[in-house]
């Protein structure tokens, strides 16, 4: 099999810019809105899922050094610690969870235009022909090699950044210190409080795997994916924290809980009205981007199932730019299907229901990845001095996943655990013994 060329692979600023990319999407516009609720002590909600993040981040940074060449990510890693069944639930839960998440990106992208084209809010036509156009256009750049859809995700990446880091600067300067008082506005206790907002910040930082699925693509993957998820995942928590710490200093808990845009009413107080439409204009672009670089990564697990023989043979054939081209389409398709859902009357619910699973499914490849680090680990007695941080590291990486689980809601958690039985059968289908074992 011809293997992606060294020109033709990404580097440490494109494997970057997916893992920045890939968190963030459109929540961080939103957010801070959300946490008003709760005052200035979701600060150390977001402190707690930072630390959470980071223990992530590193244990995918030693896997990734552990098995530099092994593509598909949490998949590889969770199937050469726990075995076949392990990485097909993996591979399977991170599948449909790409592409139920694809589909309300889509969604949220067409939302944001209409801040510029009013009509998309009432004509469904248009809405489904607008994120139509926006996921076929991004899956025709994504079978155009990885070097094409890297290019996309650095511009995209650098756009989004903008208006956020400059609001979050410049706005240090109009922050009113009264807008953090009181501390615990929940009227809660202090642990329920921490424990809601910790819940509300852990979200955003889905994604940070995302250097290590394409590996075979990345130049010096051993060196290149650490370093890429590491700067990723703490460029990205200085955005989020610092972004936050500003929109709420500036507008008063009352604006900010009222707020559909709290960067565009920061933004407004700095620059006046017109800067909403340079944040909402960084908010398409987010959800571009960031449908950009899970389109690239939505073909790369089931590639590496489908080499194992754990995903049906169609997923892994590539194209001339080593791309699995026909596993993207079918993804795009599937993303399609569930957009179109939400602007049919009748199956919105549907649609929510899929954004369910794919919130609580999308944390399994955590779970398994943390459990199998720790077993490789013990499996091979490193009984080095490291070896106590490194089971550490691995145990806090497994409860901050087992959290966001439980943070996620029972509904959440229910349709997750739904959605990765169905695969069983799916499994047992492609494990069956072949006419030429029997022979």
């Amino acid at each position: 099999m011809t293997r992606t060329d060294s020109a033709s692979k990404i580097g440490l600023l494109t494997s970057t810019a997916l893992v920045v990319g890939n968190m963030i999407g459109s929540g961080i516009f939103l957010l801070p809105a959300a946490l008003a609720a709760y005052g200035a002590i979701s600060f150390i909600g977001w402190i707690c899922s930072s630390i959470g993040a980071v223990a992530l981040a590193l244990l995918f940074s030693h896997l990734s050094k552990m098995f530099p060449n092994s593509a598909g990510g949490p998949y590889a890693y969770s199937r050469e610690g726990l075995g076949d069944f392990a990485g097909f639930l993996v591979a399977w839960g991170y599948w449909l969870s790409i592409w139920s998440t694809n589909a309300a990106i889509a969604v949220t992208f067409v939302s944001y235009l209409t801040v510029f084209i009013p009509a998309l809010s009432d004509n469904s036509f248009l809405s489904v022909g607008a994120g139509l156009s926006a996921i076929w256009f991004l899956t025709w750049i994504n079978t155009r090699g990885i070097k094409a859809a890297g290019r996309v995700q650095v511009i995209t990446t650098v756009m989004k950044l903008t208006p956020l880091v400059l609001v979050a600067i410049v706005g240090v300067f109009y922050i009113d210190i009264d807008n953090f008082v009181p501390f615990n506005a929940s009227g809660e206790s202090t642990f329920y409080a921490i424990t809601a907002t910790t819940t509300l910040t852990l979200f955003a930082f889905l994604g940070l795997e995302s250097a290590t699925i394409p590996s075979e693509n990345i130049r010096d993957p051993e060196k290149t994916i650490p370093r890429a998820t590491i700067i990723g995942t703490v460029l990205t928590i200085m955005v989020y924290i610092l972004g936050s710490i500003t929109v709420m200093g500036m507008l008063s808990p009352e604006q900010l809980q009222n707020s559909n845009a709290p960067f565009a009413d920061a933004a407004a107080l700095i620059w006046g009205d017109q800067a909403r439409s340079w944040v909402a204009i960084g908010a398409i672009v987010s959800t571009f981007g960031a449908l950009n670089g899970w389109i690239l990564v939505q073909g790369q697990i089931p590639l590496a199932a489908a080499r194992d023989r754990l995903f049906p043979h169609i997923f892994g054939v590539e194209n001339k730019k080593n791309v699995p081209a026909v596993g993207i389409v079918i993804s795009s398709a599937l993303i399609s299907a569930l957009m179109m859902m939400n602007f049919t009357k009748g199956l919105t619910d549907t649609f929510q229901f899929m954004i369910l699973l794919s919130t609580a499914m999308v944390l399994v490849p955590y779970l398994f990845s943390a459990a199998s680090y720790g077993l490789i680990l013990l499996q091979n007695k490193f009984w080095k001095k490291t070896l106590i941080t490194k089971v550490l590291l691995a145990l806090i990486a497994f409860i901050y996943s087992m959290w966001a689980v439980m943070g996620s809601g029972q509904e959440s958690v229910y349709w997750g655990f739904i959605g990765l039985m169905a695969g069983i059968p799916f499994y047992v289908w492609m494990k069956r013994p072949s006419p030429k074992d029997q022979s």
